[in-house]
């Protein structure tokens, strides 16, 4: 009986191998709590921020930046005005967020496919430069996941509007990029003064823009035989015919 009293003595003062140290438990703090809801916003709705950028450009590429408030922009996405103000500063501040958030990835992509040309050739062709600045804008810009068509819309209105702040947001989301390509298209052009090249640069903007804000104005006068919304179709008519343009002799 003694030997059974010391064997069970012993069992019990032994450590457990499959057991670790007891740790009570603790409830989640408030910062965790708040993580883990942040993360179920994340997951299933959208959040206040994204909302509203979805609103505004929506509205924006409707009616224009002069033509929508702040009052219109939070009616519609179910905010209020302290919203924007938190998130964004000011009407300037959400454009201004709206184009870091959809211009960026379309300059990359210019910039990527521009280092391909020059990496495939040292002198690249005009075509395939004018390919590479005219594809991106053209075909991401449709994409759901760069804004689709809104954002299109939005770009080739905020173009024509002269809107000082409106120029500003265009110029830093897209002047590094288009000076890249008019240096490029002058040397594919070496026989081209280079103020001819800047003006006929212009004129591509113009085609460009006019293609993207699909006013419907084409497809009225060719009983819808010409659709700009065709992007495929559009870049096939549109490179050669812009070519032409700057491969043509200089103005005297």
């Amino acid at each position: 009986m003694r030997k059974v009293s010391a064997l069970k003595m012993a069992s019990l003062k032994a450590p457990s191998a499959k057991r670790g140290p007891r740790v009570k438990a603790r409830k989640p703090s408030s910062t965790a709590r708040g993580r883990a809801r942040k993360a179920v916003s994340v997951q299933g709705a959208p959040s206040v921020r994204e909302r509203i950028l979805e609103v505004a450009e929506r509205m924006f590429a409707e009616h224009g930046m002069s033509g929508v408030g702040l009052r219109a922009i939070t009616t519609e996405a179910k905010v209020n005005l302290a919203s924007i103000a938190y998130h964004f500063g000011s009407k300037d501040g959400l454009l201004e967020a709206l184009f870091a958030h959809r211009a960026a990835p379309i300059a990359q992509e210019r910039l990527r496919l521009l280092d391909q040309c020059f990496a495939e050739n040292d002198k690249p062709e005009l075509e395939a430069i004018l390919d590479a600045f005219l594809r991106p804008a053209l075909t991401l810009g449709v994409q759901p996941q760069f804004g689709g068509p809104a954002f299109v819309k939005l770009r080739a209105r905020l173009a024509t509007e002269p809107v000082t702040t409106t120029r500003k947001i265009l110029s830093k989301a897209f002047d590094l990029s288009s000076r890249k390509f008019i240096d490029a298209i002058a040397l594919a052009l070496p026989q081209m003064p280079r103020a001819e090249v800047e003006w006929r640069f212009h004129f591509m903007l113009g085609a460009m823009f006019y293609t993207m804000a699909d006013s419907g104005r084409i497809q009225a006068l060719t009983n819808g035989r010409v659709d700009p919304g065709d992007v495929k179709r559009a870049l096939h008519h549109m490179i050669p015919f812009l070519a032409a343009g700057f491969r043509s002799a200089p103005v005297a």
